[in-house]
């Protein structure tokens, strides 16, 4: 029958959409349920219009540095509204992508909004329509992939109102450029809008409620970047909290306590909030179904499984890392056991993290510290751009790679980095952990010249003692 599938995925995001096309491939009849656009969060308010601003910023601060590279650029300027409209487009684009994408592989795609009810196999999927009709569709799987909002502060005066106080959405789409900010959380949402308006011409500060920006970053790598944001002009407070938000016509002022009880009060324009997510749990009917949820995220094990037969969750609504490449991972893994394959389970210390801020930062596995804390022995090896040719030839002198072994066994615990195209390089380590590299097999490969990449050679080359270039 025609609401009669194997598999219905709710949600479209790239934990969603990826998730249906393996599904596809693996020869289930598969429906996906979206209520806004194909694509989710991360290809219409994320991932990529996010990058797409950033690129902008990145031209605009290259077009400041023309002289260093010998060029002459008159008149720099820009028109936000232009900036906007190219992120809107890029977004739209991949969004028309998805739909193709759904219609090469016969996936049926329901408009509408998904509820759970009690079912024979698995909960039945009842949708509401944009024409407020009910039509329920049965499969034997259902998996949800609802993704995750902004986390708010729940506290009287706070709220973003969507005008004066912003959350990422408000964030992207700017009418005018406020000539002042706040930025309130300093992980990679945070850090990448402050990045953002920052080299656009505004004068930012970031208020971190820990002891340092990008705090799930190795402490080393946090510490270089902080130094080089406050080296471009960004006011970084952290060990503080954001009490109170007082808003006037034109402008919000901000009333900041520190840990030591010290206050002060500054005066913006805008206010974002980045302060993490929260899991799209609620009206999906999982407390009818008495489906675990921890914490605002549904609790699946290493394959989607809920507690609840045939019903599983992947990506966002599953927990962290809030990344869109976990979500696609997580959701290929669920459906292939759910075929009767044996994938392995997810592992999130092979996830790497990346932030496009300037200089960049990006990452994957254990940190210094929590190596240390695992009861590791460890050995650390470090490269900085100053001795790479070609940094200093794109004029990106500034940055540092780190790379993490366990002294015993040579395994590669962990890499972390910060500076130019890091988000690019970090994959490489990616791919080594994966396949359970030691030291021996990054010290004998040939890394091609002169490129970045080299030094990811001599940082582990460095752990041992064996460094060239510094």
């Amino acid at each position: 029958m025609a609401d009669q599938f194997d598999l219905i995925v709710i949600g479209s995001g790239p934990g969603g959409y990826v998730t249906a096309i393996r599904a596809a491939q693996l020869g289930m009849k598969t429906a996906i349920v979206e209520r806004d656009q194909l694509g989710g969060i991360c290809l219409n308010w994320g991932c990529i219009p996010t990058k797409a601003l950033l690129r902008s910023s990145e031209i605009y601060h290259l077009m400041h540095r023309a002289d260093e590279f010998g060029l002459s650029v008159k008149d720099i300027s820009f028109d936000i509204k232009k900036v906007v409209e190219r992120s809107r487009k890029v977004s739209g684009r991949l969004s028309g992508g998805v739909g193709m994408l759904m219609k090469k592989n016969k996936i049926t795609v329901i408009e509408g909004t998904a509820r759970l009810e009690k079912g024979a196999a698995a909960p039945k999927v009842v949708v509401t329509g944009k024409d407020k009709k009910d039509t329920a569709y049965t499969a034997k799987h259902v998996i949800l992939a609802t993704g995750a909002r902004a986390r708010t502060i729940p506290q009287a005066g706070l709220e973003p109102d969507g005008k004066q106080i912003w959350t990422y959405r408000e964030a992207m789409v700017p009418e005018d450029m406020p000539k002042s900010l706040l930025v309130i959380g300093s992980g990679a949402i945070g850090i990448e809008f402050a990045s953002f308006y920052h080299t656009m011409g505004a004068d930012v500060t970031v208020v971190e409620m820990m002891d340092r920006v990008l705090p799930v970053e190795d402490e080393e790598i946090a510490a270089f970047a902080a130094k080089q944001f406050k080296k471009q002009g960004l006011n970084l407070i952290t060990g503080a909290q954001v009490e109170k938000l007082d808003k006037g016509a034109k402008s919000v002022k901000a009333t900041i306590k520190t840990k030591d009880g010290k206050s002060q009060t500054i005066e913006v324009e805008k206010v974002i909030l980045a302060i993490g997510i929260t899991g799209n749990v609620e009206n999906l009917g999982l407390e009818d179904l008495g489906v675990k949820v921890d914490r605002g995220h549904v609790v699946i094990d290493g394959y989607g499984a809920t507690n609840v037969k045939g019903l599983y969750a992947i990506g966002d609504v599953a927990g962290p890392p809030w990344l869109a490449h976990k979500a696609s991972h997580e959701g290929i893994i669920c459906v292939e056991k759910i075929a009767g394959q044996n994938p392995h389970p997810m592992d999130t210390s092979n996830i790497p993290g990346c932030t496009y801020c300037h200089p960049q930062v990006a990452s994957v596995g254990l940190t210094e510290a929590k190596a240390r804390d695992a009861g590791y022995e460890v050995k650390v090896g470090r490269f900085p751009f100053v001795g790479n040719g070609k940094a200093i030839a794109l004029g990106e002198d500034q940055g540092l790679i780190k790379t993490v072994f366990d002294a015993k066994t040579g395994e590669l615990l962990g890499a972390h980095m910060v500076g130019a195209e890091v988000t690019e390089l970090i994959q490489g380590f990616m791919v080594g952990k994966v396949l359970e590299t030691t030291e021996q097999e990054l010290m004998h490969a040939i890394f091609p010249h002169p490129t970045l990449s080299e030094m990811m050679h001599e940082s582990v080359l460095d752990a041992y003692g064996r460094v060239i270039h510094i």
